[in-house]
C-alpha cells in the first residue's frame, strides 16, 4: 500500500508502509509491556526514508506516555547529522530491542530422539512509527536533554544533573544538537520466546537460560511462558 511518492534521480517510486515480520504466535499487543520494553531499552534506532534513501541513527529516546494514545518519543541528534535536514517521506520508525538470547538445540527433546532440531534466537522487538518533528528551540532542547539525563542518571548513587555544569557551557552545547519529537501513531511488537515449542522444550530453554552468566539471557528466561 503506497502512502507517498518520492523521487530519486528524477524517477518516482512508491513509499510503502513498513511492516515487521510478525507471525500471530509471537505478536505482542499488551501496551504496558510494550512501553516498558521501550523504556528499558538504552538505545534505539531512528530510521527515516528520504529522497536520498534510508537513513538510520542510533540514539537514546525517552517515552512520554502522557502525550497521545500510545505516547510520544523525544530525543536529539547532532546538528551535523544530515538526517534531520532531509525531509522524511512518510512516517519515521524507532526500533527498540528488548531481552534476547541464543537458544541451543541441545535443550530440545528431539535432540536425543532423532536429532532433527536447529538453533534459534529468542527476542523482544518493538517498532514505533509516527511523523517525526525536528526542532532547534533552545528551551525545548534543554527540557529534552534534562529529562534524558535525569532518566539515565537516576540509578547512580550521586546522579549528575544538567545544572551541575555552567549555564553558558550548556547553552553552547545545545547549539550543537537538534531535538526530535515523534508522536507514535502505530506500534508493532514481537515477543518471540519459544511459544511455538512444546511445554517440555520451553521448560528446558527457560532452565538453560536462567543459568546463563549473561544477565540479558536470564531476563529472557523470565519471558518464556510455562
Amino acid at each position: 500500500m503506497a502512502v507517498q511518492r518520492g523521487a530519486v534521480f528524477g524517477k518516482l517510486y512508491p513509499v510503502k508502509e513498513a511492516r515487521m515480520y510478525n507471525p500471530p504466535a509471537f505478536r505482542e499487543t499488551d501496551l504496558p509491556f510494550i512501553q516498558d520494553t521501550m523504556r528499558a531499552a538504552k538505545l534505539a534506532n531512528l530510521v527515516t526514508v528520504t529522497a536520498g534513501g534510508l537513513t538510520c541513527t542510533p540514539l537514546p529516546l525517552f517515552l512520554d506516555d502522557s502525550q497521545g494514545e500510545m505516547g510520544t518519543l523525544y530525543g536529539h541528534v547532532a546538528k551535523a547529522n544530515p538526517q534531520w535536514k532531509e525531509a522524511p517521506m512518510g512516517d519515521a520508525l524507532a526500533i527498540f530491542m528488548g531481552p534476547d538470547a541464543y537458544v541451543t538445540p541441545s535443550w530440545y527433546e528431539r535432540k536425543s530422539l532423532d536429532g532433527k532440531v536447529v538453533p534459534t534466537w529468542n527476542y523482544v522487538a518493538v517498532h514505533a512509527y509516527g511523523p517525526v518533528e525536528f526542532f532547534e528551540d533552545a528551551s525545548r532542547l534543554l527540557d529534552v536533554v534534562t529529562r534524558l539525563t535525569d532518566l539515565h542518571e537516576a540509578s547512580r548513587l550521586r546522579p549528575w544533573a544538567v545544572d551541575d555544569a555552567p549555564p553558558d557551557f550548556i547553552q553552547a552545547q545545545l547549539r550543537g544538537i537538534v531535538g526530535l519529537r515523534l508522536p507514535i501513531t502505530r506500534i508493532e511488537a514481537k515477543r518471540k520466546m519459544s511459544q511455538n515449542r512444546t511445554a517440555e522444550d520451553r521448560a528446558n530453554v527457560k532452565e538453560g537460560l536462567s543459568r546463563s552468566m549473561d544477565a540479558r539471557e536470564r531476563q529472557a528466561a523470565t519471558l518464556i511462558p510455562d
